[in-house]
């Protein structure tokens, strides 16, 4: 095999090899730019066996290192914790509950106007209150289904 034919003297396994790197190189793993007086700071992270192979795993399937699998999630701009779900679950509870307490003053302002015949002036006040949660409700419902 004469180096002046490249891949085209190569048999295909060697040529799809050759190619794959080439593809890899170009679209694949870099290095992070180099910055001037270099990287001063570093972080250790402590993990069991078991969150350790997690990470080796996710690393994998990102085709890059643990470290810049951590390094590339912790600087995501649409990072979520745990912690903030829990608080968006929470916040769709209490204003389910509020909903409900609506609802109930909706269904007796019902009965009055069925009775008398009117609807009270401090219907529109219910309805407003109303309106407002059912936003609060689709704002958390929207974060939820973001995460």
């Amino acid at each position: 095999m004469s180096p002046i034919f490249g891949v085209a003297a190569l048999g295909q396994e060697e040529a799809n090899t050759m190619t794959e790197k080439n593809e890899r190189r170009l679209f694949g793993r870099q290095r992070r730019a180099n910055v001037e007086g270099g990287r001063e700071k570093s972080y250790r992270v402590y993990v069991t066996a078991e969150e350790d192979v997690q990470l080796r795993a996710r690393a994998v399937v990102a085709d890059v290192t643990v470290p810049r699998l951590l390094f590339e999630s912790a600087m995501n701009a649409n990072i979520e914790t745990t912690t903030d779900r829990q608080g968006a679950i929470a916040e769709l509870f209490v204003v389910t509950r509020l909903m409900a307490n609506v609802s109930n003053n909706v269904n007796q302002l019902a009965k009055f106007a069925n009775t008398e015949g009117a609807f009270p002036d401090t219907a529109a006040a219910v309805v407003a209150e109303y309106r407002a949660l059912a936003v609060k409700v689709e704002d958390v419902i929207d974060r939820l289904a973001e995460s």
